[in-house]
């Protein structure tokens, strides 16, 4: 998807250089993988205490088919 968008050149040059990323179209992609991921990973965190686990439940037979 092309779009124009102004950014801040300070802000992009330091992120080009911590990231060793080349290019701003690269950069712009990880910058939004890595937010997808983390509003992901708080979203996981939403729910945290809410699930109530079976204590003897076995994860290893149901790998095993059994």
């Amino acid at each position: 998807m092309r779009t124009n968008i102004i950014l801040d050149d300070d802000l992009v040059d330091e992120a080009l250089r911590i990231s060793k990323i080349k290019t701003k179209k690269d950069l712009i992609n990880k910058a939004l993988l890595e937010f997808v991921e983390n509003r992901k990973h708080l979203n996981l965190l939403d729910i945290a205490g809410k699930i109530t686990f079976i204590q003897d439940y076995d994860y290893k037979s149901m790998r095993e088919g059994k």
